[in-house]
């Protein structure tokens, strides 16, 4: 079921939310979403690296999630600091970013998150239902963005 929750009072409601079961063509059709969000938000300069993240994010949830069941949410960060994704499911495995052998099919999806997106995360669900993965992609300060906003933190040594 789709939702597109217009126009919204609250900056913390998502814009966009799909609950489906996810397939092999379900990335395609949430990228031209986000897209034409984007576009209408004029931030279409943070297009491809959300695109990438957010078809990452679906086929996570397409290759390890039994009932391939997801919701996908999208909101607009205020004062157009950029966009928000947010895709939930049902399983209570973690997702790992790490880096693999090359010449592997897959195992390298958060990688992909982590170098395109400004900050991204996991977050379980507090009955233990399943997770949350978020990325969010920030407008620049050349474009407007705000020059006191922190991208990814430094890591810890």
């Amino acid at each position: 079921m789709n939702h597109v929750l217009i126009p919204r009072r609250d900056p913390g409601e998502p814009v966009y939310h799909a609950d489906f079961a996810l397939g092999e063509h379900s990335a395609r059709h949430l990228r031209r979403i986000l897209r034409l969000y984007l576009k209408a938000w004029e931030m279409l300069f943070l297009a491809d690296a959300a695109e990438l993240a957010l078809t990452e994010l679906i086929a996570n949830v397409v290759r390890h999630v039994p009932d391939r069941r997801g919701q996908t949410l999208i909101f607009r960060l205020p004062r157009g600091e950029g966009v928000r994704v947010e895709v939930a499911d049902s399983s209570t495995v973690m997702p790992l970013a790490i880096t693999c052998d090359p010449l592997d099919d897959g195992g390298r999806g958060l990688v992909l998150v982590n170098a395109v997106t400004d900050n991204w995360g996991i977050i379980k669900r507090w009955d233990g239902s399943g997770k949350t993965v978020w990325f969010e992609c920030l407008t620049p300060p050349e474009k407007g963005g705000s020059r006191f906003r922190t991208a990814r933190p430094e890591p810890r040594p």
